[in-house]
């Protein structure tokens, strides 16, 4: 894995090379952004949306946390990073998408269903545990089924993320409004680390299938 020393080397490949090849498009993309895509993902080393749908710089606007999750709409006092990122990209850039791109392996699936974070401290995990708490209520019948540990249960626990996620982003009254007009679509996703294969959720039946 690359120190950050390397990854300045790699600055230097990218300036003489695809920073003059691409010259036009970096011309166009000082003016502003204009996606029509949102992407919300895990901050995974291993899953770069950018990567895993082929697109130039200003095609998606991206935002990662643990385990690709969003709170449900609040008024309370606190930073609210992913509203933000929201509010900015649905009201502001007006995209057409928001999705939401779960994953295989997810260490903040994997801790809300083992829940072997809970009780620490902050800055010592009690950050992530109090984050992933998010899917306290969807972990119950997948403890019950399956277990907390193996492949299967967390799996069952990285799609149920999304669909967690999905449902917190229909708190949100500019996506009520704008789903509602059919301006905006929300779309939700899992990329499998084992296989690299994309799923994507067919809300009506509540099944991932594999993209075409």
């Amino acid at each position: 894995m690359k120190t950050f020393d390397e990854m300045i080397d790699g600055y230097g490949r990218f300036r003489s090379g695809d920073w003059k090849r691409q010259h036009e498009r970096w011309e166009q993309l000082k003016e502003g952004q204009s996606p029509q895509v949102m992407v919300i993902a895990c901050s995974d080393s291993r899953v770069d949306p950018a990567q895993i749908f082929d697109v130039d710089p200003g095609e998606i606007f991206v935002v990662r946390n643990v385990a690709a999750l969003v709170p449900p709409f609040e008024t309370t006092p606190g930073q609210h990073g992913v509203s933000a990122a929201l509010e900015f990209a649905v009201q502001f850039l007006k995209v057409r998408e928001v999705v939401v791109m779960g994953h295989g392996m997810c260490g903040g699936c994997q801790a809300a269903l083992t829940q072997n974070l809970h009780g620490n401290r902050l800055g010592e995990g009690g950050f992530v545990a109090h984050w992933i708490d998010m899917l306290d209520d969807v972990r119950e019948p997948i403890a019950a089924e399956k277990g907390t540990v193996g492949r299967d249960a967390e799996r069952a626990m990285e799609m149920a993320a999304v669909k967690v996620s999905l449902a917190n982003l229909r708190t949100f009254p500019c996506v009520q409004e704008k789903e509602a007009n059919g301006s905006l679509r929300l779309r939700g996703a899992y990329f499998a680390i084992s296989d690299g294969v994309l799923h994507l959720l067919d809300e009506k039946s509540g099944e991932f299938l594999p993209a075409s």
